[in-house]
């Protein structure tokens, strides 16, 4: 088993150095690849020193059996003819092919089966806040079809790369020190604030974000029902968090909610209002799960609310990805 991660110096790529070892991943042979600007470098994996290989157009992808990218859409799109050439099955973490009918979109708590069908032998990791989103609505949709879907994200600087970091934890300091604030990564100024768009506006007044959860979602989980989702950028390093307000066709119980949930894998439940016991970003970063907690039944309507969090670094872009080459594995899928 050869594998390969495209953008193995970015804060991705670095993920799957590690959740790779994590999970002992049944690999033979790991190679790097990035830009002309980080060939060169050298990481540990697997007590090895491993150098960052240009990424070029050729022949090295030839004896690669899965490769991870996550370099941005248009490397993607430059080079998906040159990785999976070759039979290699690229699982590519950028929204590049997320809309394409030939290319399945994976979350694989919820629809493992569709990487079954890859013509292009590439499957596409979802946007961050969808795949967090999605493993929670999973067990209420198995338990009653929903109908209607609102959310609110609460995302983390992190979503926005290394650089988001940075720019948050300097602002932090500038504040502190009474001087400047630098504003370079987001629209606004986070430190201090939140800033109630992320991505661009479209024509319904909707930011591309938004919309992803909107696509995504009804793609992932077969169904055309709406997300209406409101994003927002907060001063929080890294985890995203999710309001979400749920209706089904059936009413259901908290209790058969909740219970659903403990019983569905990749979900913990922290929920206990007593004792102030809830997931906060601070406590669910460099989690596996998603976390969920503050399930009751909506005042407004005859659903349900709860709030979810996630590592959108590790399960948000990361893990899942490695969980869909772990299934493809498991499943005989990879020649």
């Amino acid at each position: 088993m050869r594998v390969a991660i495209v953008g193995a110096s970015g804060a991705v790529g670095q993920e799957f150095l590690q959740i790779l070892d994590e999970r002992n991943f049944p690999l033979d042979e790991l190679v790097l690849f990035g830009s002309s600007r980080s060939a060169g470098n050298k990481y540990s994996f697997g007590g090895k020193s491993l150098v960052v290989k240009e990424l070029k157009h050729g022949s090295d992808f030839k004896d690669i059996d899965i490769a991870f990218t996550s370099a941005g859409a248009g490397i993607s799109k430059e080079y998906a003819s040159t990785i999976t050439k070759y039979g290699a099955i690229m699982i590519d973490n950028s929204s590049a092919f997320r809309y394409d009918d030939d290319v399945p979109l994976i979350v694989p708590e919820v629809n493992p089966e569709d990487s079954k069908i890859r013509p292009r032998n590439i499957i596409a990791n979802p946007n961050c806040s969808t795949i967090q989103m999605v493993v929670a609505l999973k067990p209420i949709n198995d338990l009653s079809k929903i109908t209607k879907v609102h959310c609110a994200t609460y995302q983390a600087a992190s979503g926005a790369g290394a650089q988001g970091i940075a720019e948050l934890e300097n602002q932090i300091k500038q504040v502190a020190n009474g001087e400047e604030i630098i504003v370079e990564k987001f629209s606004h100024q986070l430190a201090m604030n939140i800033i109630p768009q992320i991505d661009v506006f479209l024509e319904n007044d909707y930011t591309k974000e938004e919309m992803k959860m909107n696509w995504e979602t009804k793609k992932i989980m077969h169904t055309n029902t709406e997300v209406s989702a409101t994003c927002i950028r907060i001063p929080v390093a890294r985890a995203h968090s999710e309001a979400i307000w749920v209706e089904t066709e059936k009413e259901l119980s908290v209790e058969e909610v909740v219970k659903a949930m403990e019983n569905f894998e990749g979900l913990t439940v922290l929920d206990n209002p007593a004792k102030q016991e809830y997931p906060m970003p601070l406590f669910i970063s460099g989690k596996d799960d998603v976390y969920v907690g503050r399930i009751r039944k909506d005042i407004a309507s005859n659903g349900i609310t709860f709030w979810c969090v996630g590592d959108q670094i590790k399960k948000g872009a990361a893990l899942n990805a490695v969980q869909i080459a772990e299934w493809l594995i498991a499943n005989n899928e990879v020649k």
